[in-house]
């Protein structure tokens, strides 16, 4: 295994992070004749445990079952496609990671996740900027998603158009060894081992894997290393500690890039023809640049809970790694002066934080408030360098390697946000409410002053409230209403270069948003549940793409823009074994007023107005075989800001799973096998949205199979 993967195994004493929530308090008793529904369980967005019917926000959970049972566990969008609201599209593309949006934030992202929080066990997955990489996050162990939509994201701070967290599961009882191997089409291939247990009160989880693919795409093949330590533990009767560590090793991992219409139509493989190339026959420009991103995360951190009486005290410390170098297909080889960086970006990232918090709950009148108070710090630091990606060599220029320097500089960012968050329950009313100042400090030290120099220091500064008040109409049926604002700022990629390759774009300024949404949710069964919400978002100086070529994009602030949308999700168990899940969302999110040569009532690149997922599922009375039908449907999508361009048709697709288990006295094993996207439909999975060269498509796979075999062993 990986050297970083191997070090975080043999280092899990020094590990970091998570608390995962106790068991809720019984359900009340139903009335004679009655079944109980058994209520979902979640932490986000109130921070402590809750069932989901009763907090006033969109909010889905993701089983375990949907996670791990029938996926490879490579992508979170095998698992997430299934949340209405949330859009993740995959680029077959490991070197740019998913593209997740929610309610159309983060839609723009040309790399990364970003508009939309992302935390693991409790700890942020998203850097203190506001962009984080789902990658990062260990699916082989995973118990559940979270999926927070709508105002109350907003309480999780900057970037927060939607939270994503996920939970892995706790190590307990004897000691159970896991292996699982799969594969499928495109060379794909995936090896997982894992141990868990619990021994004298410790609890452990200890995971590697490594996957590797040719990939879909033309010059788009990846190999990727994980490794994941999580050790819990109870210091005393009231108390909880947790540990958890995590690393993500990815080598020379080719970037295809996007391309025209054109060349998507001729061969959705193929990668875009270089036209300045001056070999026979001519290379395509992710060869001829070797475009490609090495990786190297590791982090880690602690979780403390003390419990007193039915107060609560919460610490929560992280720390770690990110090391990042890429080649990109871009170059200032024949341009004078030299402008800022060049082709190759070169940084070394620590980060670290903290969140301390108290929770002190009293009775209140007829009811009980539940009152938060705490910190949230944050900070990283980049050492940063940019070269040129070519050398002049007596046979030539030869790109897709390190040249002269173009760029060197620290960047600092520092975080610190104090909240307030506080809930009434008395009879059939729950009333929330939160309050949260974020600032986010960005400084510069640049050391490459030929080009001029970029050193300063820019602050933003907000104040976010939020309020929700949900109603119990009748046992099974809960109204809700909640509204707040938001806050984004820009990240350091979108403030790293101005406008036609200048430096740091110090006048970007952050986007800020007025939610509001009302929703129902009802359980008039035990086994069927339906969840739907109507919303409305305004933002003003909404980020967007000014220009983008060969993965250096500059940003710039736009006019007002509009969202508003409708998301249902059903769920439902019928009988003998059979169920049936469906998530529908419904979005326009359109510019309100004109900007440049973009008209009013464009519509938002990159946002599908339409998306759904179907499943049908059977499971025989043991849960020994199973099969299931999945379809996934998005409406097109608009690649740039005038709407002018070509936008990604729309598409429907099916996708067909079946598995198994066996019990052989010790042993367990479970197979799988699935065929997705059965017609074999073409079909642009992502686009790069704002591409000066219109080079927007990325394609998605067409017929492609998968196959997986767990073994397991309880000693």
């Amino acid at each position: 295994m990986h050297d970083p993967s191997c070090r975080l195994l043999v280092g899990a004493t020094l590990c970091a992070i998570s608390f995962a929530c106790e068991p809720a308090a019984a359900a009340e008793t139903p009335a004679s004749g009655e079944t109980a529904a058994i209520p979902v369980v979640i932490v986000t967005g109130s921070r402590a445990e809750h069932d989901s019917a009763d907090f006033s926000a969109a909010i889905d959970v993701v089983d375990a079952g949907h996670i791990r049972d029938t996926q490879m566990r490579v992508n979170a969008s095998e698992a997430l496609a299934a949340v209405p609201g949330l859009v993740i599209q995959n680029r077959q593309n490991y070197a740019q990671d998913l593209q997740i949006s929610s309610r159309g934030f983060g839609a723009r992202s040309q790399f990364g996740v970003r508009g939309v929080r992302l935390i693991a066990d409790g700890i942020p997955a998203t850097m203190p900027d506001g962009q984080g990489q789902a990658a990062t996050f260990n699916l082989d162990m995973a118990e559940r998603f979270e999926v927070l939509r709508g105002p109350f994201s907003v309480v999780y701070g900057n970037h927060a158009g939607g939270v994503v967290q996920l939970f892995t599961r706790e190590g307990r009882g004897r000691p159970v060894l896991e292996s699982s191997v799969s594969g499928g089409s495109d060379g794909m291939w995936k090896v997982d081992l894992n141990a868990q247990g619990e021994r004298e009160g410790l609890g452990y989880v200890i995971d590697a894997s490594r996957f590797g693919t040719e990939g879909y795409r033309a010059h788009s093949a990846a190999r990727r290393d994980q490794g994941f330590v999580k050790l819990t533990s109870k210091p005393g009767p009231t108390s909880k500690l947790t540990i958890t560590a995590n690393s993500l090793s990815q080598h020379d991992t080719q970037d295809p890039l996007g391309v025209t219409w054109a060349t998507y139509e001729r061969d959705p493989r193929a990668g875009e023809i270089d036209a300045t190339d001056t070999q026979t026959p001519k290379r395509t420009l992710a060869d001829r640049y070797n475009t490609r991103k090495s990786i190297e995360h590791q982090q880690v951190g602690t979780t403390f809970e003390q419990r007193v009486g039915d107060d609560r005290l919460h610490v929560m410390l992280y720390g770690g790694n990110r090391r990042v170098i890429q080649y990109q297909a871009f170059s200032r080889a024949f341009q004078a002066p030299p402008t800022h960086a060049g082709g190759v970006v070169d940084f070394d990232r620590d980060f670290y934080g903290a969140d301390l918090n108290w929770l002190f709950v009293r009775r209140l009148g007829d009811g009980k408030l539940s009152t938060t108070v705490g910190i949230d710090i944050d900070r990283s630091r980049d050492d940063r360098q940019g070269f040129e990606n070519f050398v002049v060599e007596a046979t030539g220029v030869q790109f897709g390697v390190k040249g002269a320097l173009r760029r060197d500089e620290t960047d600092t960012l520092t975080s610190v946000d104090p909240y307030l968050q506080t809930e009434w329950q008395g009879g059939p009313w729950v009333v929330t409410a939160g309050l949260r100042h974020s600032r986010l400090k960005v400084e510069v030290d640049d050391r490459f002053v030929s080009n001029g120099d970029d050193s300063g220091t820019v602050d933003y500064a907000r104040t976010t409230p939020v309020l929700g008040v949900l109603y119990k109409v009748w046992r099974g049926l809960n109204l809700y209403a909640s509204a707040a604002r938001g806050f984004e700022t820009p990240t350091l990629n979108e403030l790293f270069y101005s406008s036609g390759g200048a430096g740091f774009n110090f006048r970007l300024a952050p986007a800020k948003s007025r939610h509001i949404e009302i929703g129902v949710k009802s359980v008039p069964h035990a086994d069927l549940r339906i969840d739907a919400a109507l919303f409305q978002v305004r933002t003003d100086d909404e980020i967007v793409v000014d220009s983008s070529t060969g993965g250096r994009t500059s940003y710039r602030n736009a006019s007002d823009t509009l969202r508003r949308g409708v998301e249902v999700s059903l769920d439902a168990d019928l009988k003998p074994g059979w169920s049936v899940r469906l998530a529908l969302s419904l979005l326009r999110a359109t510019y309100e007023t004109g900007f440049g040569a973009v008209p009013a009532g464009s519509r938002l690149p990159g946002v599908p107005r339409a998306s759904m997922y179907g499943e049908l599922a059977w499971k025989d009375e043991t849960g020994r075989w199973g099969a299931a039908v999945e379809t996934i449907a998005n409406g097109k999508v608009y690649a740039e800001d005038t709407n002018a361009e070509r936008p990604a048709p729309g598409y429907g697709t099916l996708n067909l799973r079946v598995q198994a288990r066996q019990d052989v006295a010790r042993w367990q094993f479970k197979q799988f096998l699935r065929l997705n996207n059965l017609f074999d439909r073409h079909y642009i999975g992502s686009v790069i949205v704002g591409d000066t060269n219109k080079r927007y498509y990325e394609a998605a796979p067409g017929r492609q199979w998968i196959a997986g075999f767990t073994g397991e062993y309880r000693f």
